[in-house]
Formats: structure tokens, sequence, C-alpha cells
């Protein structure tokens, strides 16, 4: 840790060089990521599913179907790309491409050379500050390494589809998917806080979270209102509303909108970020210490069960349940692989 923040010359922002994605993980996806990363054979894994992803067909594709940011095209994106880029200090930087689509989104590709598709419909709707937080968003999941990971999730969905018929998908791909959507859901508002990082502006974060939820004009929505849906959304106490949550988010790979803003928001205002902005933050310093695992891990099962402290919602104490539950298991995995016995305890 070091507590000096650098101040880059070209934006006046803070940059920070050799940042872990550690800094600015979601607990929960920084438990699963972890988990996932310690399991026996999971490199092994990882390799055969690069050689099944055609990774190059994708490149290309965007190569003949899209525009290619740079200097020539797009000028002002290519500044925000490698601007966001120096910021997170991720090398390369990734290319980005403009590609054509109504609907609003982002998204990073690619397992070796991941690169960044944005939408036109996302540009048309994003000023400047607002690209900035989305692109930074993206760069955030390339530092992370989500797209090995999404990918995993991609091809267990085709594989669901596929047995569609069977037992085996309704009792146990189902479950896989759906806690594999849970984990990716936290992983987006892991990259929100990256993009926070690059656009270090809360209100620009939250204008881009409006227009996102569907606000033409942000000058005609009242963020105090806006937020107290979040709360709202999270407090009901009816259990037959939790279930009609649960079923609504089961598939989704994303947050719901108006929750997600609010999240941000929890975190623009902790002294988390304060202390990154002051240059107080994990390093990339080659492997990580084994000993993180089982405090990742723990940390993951006590933010569901801060969330079950903070929610009125009868069905927040299943998650935090099912939190702690992942937490003991994962535990006891780990100390057979390290000869402490299997106690459990993390």
């Amino acid at each position: 840790m070091e507590d000096k923040a650098e101040v880059s010359a070209s934006t006046g922002r803070v940059r920070f060089p050799g940042i872990s994605p550690r800094a600015y993980e979601h607990p929960v996806d920084r438990g699963a990521l972890a988990t996932l990363r310690m399991v026996p054979g999971f490199p092994e894994v990882i390799k055969a599913m690069t050689a099944f992803f055609h990774e190059r067909g994708e490149r290309l594709m965007a190569l003949g179907s899209a525009i290619r940011v740079g200097s020539a095209q797009y000028p002002e994106i290519d500044r925000l790309r490698r601007e966001c880029a120096e910021a997170l200090d991720v090398d390369p930087v990734p290319q980005v491409f403009v590609a054509r689509g109504a609907e609003a989104y982002a998204m990073t590709i690619g397992m070796d050379e991941p690169f960044i598709v944005l939408s036109t419909g996302l540009v048309e709707l994003l000023d400047t500050e607002g690209l900035r937080f989305a692109i930074g968003h993206e760069m955030g999941h390339v530092l992370s390494g989500h797209a090995v990971y999404r990918t995993m999730l991609l091809r267990l969905i085709k594989l669901q589809l596929s047995m569609s018929w069977t037992p085996v998908s309704a009792l146990g791909l189902r479950a896989v998917v759906a806690a594999l959507n849970e984990w990716y859901r936290k992983a987006e508002l892991s990259c929100d806080r990256a993009g926070l990082l690059c656009s270090q502006e809360p209100q620009a974060a939250l204008r881009a979270h409006v227009l996102l939820a569907g606000g033409v004009d942000p000058e005609q929505v009242d963020v105090p209102s806006f937020l107290r849906q979040a709360a709202e959304y999270e407090n009901v106490e009816g259990i037959r509303d939790s279930l009609l949550k649960l079923r609504n988010i089961e598939l989704m790979s994303h947050p719901l909108a108006v929750v997600r803003a609010a999240e941000l928001q929890k975190w623009a205002a902790s002294p988390e970020y304060r202390a990154i902005l002051g240059g107080d933050y994990p390093r990339r310093d080659g492997d990580e210490p084994q000993a993180d695992w089982a405090s990742d891990v723990k940390s993951a099962a006590r933010s569901y069960k801060d969330s079950f402290a903070a929610s009125a919602d009868p069905l927040a104490k299943v998650f935090s349940d099912v939190g702690e539950a992942v937490s003991g298991a994962a535990g006891k995995v780990w100390g057979r692989f390290t000869g402490n016995g299997g106690s459990g305890q993390v």
C-alpha cells in the first residue's frame, strides 16, 4: 500500500499505477473469482475453453462490421479510451469498436486480447463524461479478467438450452447458471466502481445510470426520488413480492438499473473510495497471497449478511444463508486442499 496519489498530466485526474482489481471488486465478485481460481484443474478448463472460443473470429467480425476507434475515427472516444486505460494502468490499451445498435449497451469480448464494443445507441445517449464512465466500466472487465468467466456462463447457457428436455437441465444446470448470473451481477457492480475510478465524478455516473434506466432528459428526473425507488424495491415486506423479485432476476446477467445506481452512489460516499483516490489501494505484484482466498470468501458471505441486516425483504435472509453456506463449504474445500483438516473456518 502507498498513500500517495498520482495525478495525470493530461486529464488532471488521479491515476492508479499498478492498481489491483481487488481494489474495486465487489466482495461477492471477488470471493467467487478467488474460489474459481483456486479450484484444481481450473487453468486447464480455461485453456480448453480458449481453444473452443473463436476470439479471432469475433475480432474479425468487429473489424468487418463496426467502426474501429482511433485518432481518425471517433477521436473523442479514442481519447477517452486511452485516458481510462491510463487511469487503471491497463496495458496494452484495448481496442474499441462502435457497432450499429439501437439498444444502449457496451461489452468486452475476448480472453487473450480483450476488446470493447460500444453500441451507437450508447454513444448517442451519453455525454462525454458518461462515455468515460462506460468505457472505464469495460476497462474494469478487462483488468478483472471477467471475459473468461462470462464466456463460461454463455457456454453453460447454450448447454442448458441444448439439454432442455432432460431432468439434468432442470435440476442441475439451471442452478449453476443462476449462480453464475448472481456472480456476474456483482461483477457489473465491480466494474461500475472501476468506471467511477476513471470518471471520478459520481454525479456523471449517476446521470449515466438515470439515462440507462429510462431518463430521456436527466433534468426531468428528481435524483432523490430516483434513489428512493431503490430503497423501496429493497425493502418489500411481503413474501409474494420477494418471490417475484427472485423470479425476475434469476436469469438476468445485469443488476436492475435503479438498484445499480444506488449501489454505486453508496460506494462513492464510502471511506474505501476516498482511500483509493488518495493512493491507498492494493497493487498488482504477481500472484496474490494464498491467505487472501479465505479472506475473500469470508468477505463475500459477510456482504450477503450485511445486505440482510439492511433489508426488510423476507428472502434476503435466504441469500444471507446461502452466502454463509458457500463460505463454509469453500472453507472445507480449502482445508482439504491445504491440509488444515477441513474445519470450514475462514
